[in-house]
């Protein structure tokens, strides 16, 4: 019966490019998912950018763009790395996308519905300075649990201990290093420690099979309790307070829904937005109780993924999880931390942008990867040497030592019986297949690769037994040269097949050299027969151990603050009455609009503090959208004489900075004081 598998991995978070660790995760998803496809079963294989939160919008807000933009341009450097990877997501969308902010709605509705919500009054930490409540991840501190330094407000990187930020030793503001003040606000919660919860979630977790067994001792010190009664699951906070980049919660305005409860819904989205692309009924599918769903995640993220994430689905009506894959870290050099600054991060882009051969990187991961929730080891000697010796001494060796004399000598044509010991050999491969397929179905890629190669070594023993460049070399050995040539192109045809879900891009290099049609596992229990082969072409190199040096290489220091500032040389030195003639002063700006006719120009509505408003045109337009200017604090000249201009009367100036080098370096950022400053206060 054919499988219908709903397969995701964690989402990324839309501040930054991918790294290393998403290209691991990514990796041994779509290896798991191309063993499938092999193996004639439906996937569905989608992801998403998590796309909302605090971060996103305060950097959005520091690069004078809007979130969506900000996002966006992420966005738009994923596919680089994808196909660069051949990591083959059938869609990719983002949390902001009309289908999440449904679906977080219907699920947080239902969750109400259920009487699973509950709103409380909270102390919560406040930057008197930046003059905004701080989302978690805007808090550092001590662990409460561990004492560990410099951790999140809402988890402990160094334990794994969850927490509010309240619990926080010695808190400070990321934005202003500030220390926080406590304010009270309504937030929402989703009731986790409410006994239906507690219950659904002990038998969930239970289900043989769902989780791996390290996963299941850490969830049961979750459950635990102490002496005191005090520990267990306690309720989850699942909102914020605006300002705040998200999904504002239903009747409840000025309240956000906090991003982790939006952000794993973006897989429920993501699969309605392609759905709704390939033309298949969303509803239908997530009811059928055939349907597997499948998440590949990090163990980072172990809590919300096999506890609110399954609590969520269940109390909202929806399938659960039928499986949550966590595995480890990437780690190099035996388990030092990825830091590019010390010459031990692996930048993926920098990693293609050296013309190394992605698969050369997937099979090394593969060969690393297992089943269990163990770090990953990148060691660049034994990268360089795994790949030469398995995929190009022993695996990519047998076509080239055979593919020569069949096209010089036949045409190409194999033989259509390859004699008792050419059958035994592949018979002996062909057995293995349901071994092998069974260690892909249980993600033991390691194991899996590792038998693969055993089997091209018995494939290389009846190469050098067999001496095809002797025979070539005696009269009358022909037919035999030919079968044994053919014995190594359909075995090398069988390992292609098992290495397939590793090797996507090489395997259809062969396929093509085969002349044969995109092979899946069942083609290995069939033979070529009397088959005529195309042109033999060198399918992979070896890699050259000075391309590691320079992917390890540090960056270069940075270069000594240069004499002129912003590529501007300073202007001539004045005296303070020179300065003070300047009559600099906070302005309020009113309102922004787009001047018709003129593709540089703002018309700025300013507040001076002077009873009246002023009227300013300003060059910012390529910059700035108007309604990212309206209500902001800046700074302006007051007593520059009033300029008539082809759209009007500009009184006064705003200061903004930029770079000499508008070219190279592009961007005009207005000048925006601290919080507190009023309008018509002068800058001294």
């Amino acid at each position: 019966m054919t499988r219908k598998l709903f397969v995701t991995t964690a989402l990324p978070y839309a501040n930054a490019n991918f790294h290393i660790g998403h290209i691991m995760e990514y990796t041994q998803a779509d290896i798991w998912v191309r063993f499938q496809r092999m193996r004639g079963q439906q996937v569905h294989f989608v992801c998403a950018d998590d796309a909302h939160g605090a971060p996103i919008m305060i950097a959005a807000e520091k690069a004078g763009i809007t979130p969506q933009a900000f996002v966006a341009n992420i966005a738009a450097g994923r596919k680089a790395y994808l196909d660069g990877f051949h990591i083959g997501f059938d869609n990719w969308h983002s949390t902001d996308g009309a289908e999440n902010h449904e679906l977080s709605k219907d699920v947080y509705r239902a969750l109400r519905k259920s009487e699973l919500i509950e709103v409380k009054t909270i102390e919560q930490f406040f930057d008197p300075q930046k003059a905004m409540f701080l989302p978690d991840r805007f808090i550092k501190g001590e662990c409460p649990k561990c004492g560990a330094k410099d951790q999140y407000g809402d988890s402990c990187e160094v334990c794994g201990a969850v927490y509010t930020p309240t619990e926080l030793k010695n808190p400070f503001s990321v934005l202003t290093g500030a220390t926080p003040v406590m304010k009270s606000s309504e937030h929402y919660f989703f009731k986790l420690s409410d006994p239906r919860c507690v219950a659904f979630l002990e038998e969930w977790t239970q289900t043989p099979g769902r989780l791996q067994g390290e996963v299941l001792n850490k969830i049961k010190e979750w459950f635990s309790k102490d002496e005191d009664g005090k520990g267990g699951l306690g309720d989850w906070d699942i909102s914020r307070d605006a300002p705040y980049f998200g999904i504002e919660i239903p009747d409840a305005p000025g309240k956000y829904f906090y991003v982790w409860l939006d952000a794993p819904i973006g897989y429920l989205a993501s699969l309605k937005n392609y759905f709704g692309k390939i033309g298949v009924d969303y509803e239908a599918f997530m009811a059928d109780p055939a349907v597997e769903q499948i998440h590949f995640i990090g163990k980072d993220i172990t809590y919300f993924h096999t506890l609110f994430w399954p609590a969520m689905l269940h109390f909202s009506g929806r399938k659960t999880p039928n499986h949550v894959f966590v595995h480890g870290f990437l780690t190099v050099n035996g388990g030092e931390k990825m830091s590019k600054s010390r010459g031990t991060g692996l930048d993926p882009l920098k990693y293609l942008q050296l013309g190394m051969n992605a698969e050369w990187l997937r099979y090394y991961l593969a060969a690393k990867l297992n089943s269990k929730v163990e770090d990953v080891d990148f060691n660049p000697d034994d990268f360089v040497a795994r790949v030469n010796s398995d995929l190009v001494g022993k695996y990519i060796n047998i076509a080239s030592r055979a593919a020569g004399f069949l096209a010089k000598r036949f045409g190409g044509q194999l033989s259509a019986d390859v004699g008792v010991e050419g059958q035994a050999l592949l018979d002996a491969l062909r057995g293995q297949a349901d071994a092998i397929a069974e260690l892909y179905e249980e993600r033991e890629f390691g194991k899996a690769l590792r038998e693969i190669m055993l089997l091209a070594d018995k494939v290389n023993e009846y190469v050098d037994q067999n001496k095809p460049w002797e025979l070539a070399k005696k009269e009358g050995a022909d037919q035999v040269l030919q079968d044994v040539c053919t014995t190594c192109i359909e075995a090398f045809r069988l390992l292609t097949i098992y290495l397939k879900p590793v090797l996507p891009a090489l395997a259809a290099r062969v396929e093509a050299f085969l002349q044969v049609a995109p092979m899946n596992f069942a083609d290995a229990q069939t033979a070529l027969g009397a088959h005529k082969i195309g042109a033999y072409e060198h399918l992979m190199q070896r890699v050259d151990p000075k391309l590691l040096e320079a992917l390890f290489e540090p960056p270069k220091p940075a270069e000594a603050p240069k004499p002129v500032p912003g590529g501007e040389e300073l202007a001539p030195e004045i005296k303070i009455d020179d300065f003070t003639k300047v009559d600099l002063r906070i302005a309020r700006i009113v309102k922004a609009e787009h001047v018709e006719g003129s593709d540089k120009l703002l018309r700025l509505t300013l507040d001076v503090g002077e009873g009246r408003l002023r009227n300013v045109f300003s060059g910012i337009k390529g910059s700035y959208q108007p309604e990212q200017l309206e209500g902001k604090l800046t700074v302006m000249v007051a007593n520059l004489a009033p300029r008539k201009m082809k759209f009007g009367i500009s009184e006064g100036m705003v200061l903004a900075a930029s770079h000499a080098d508008e070219k190279a370096h592009p961007g005009v950022f207005v000048l925006e004081p601290f919080p507190g400053a009023q309008p018509g206060m002068r800058v001294r």
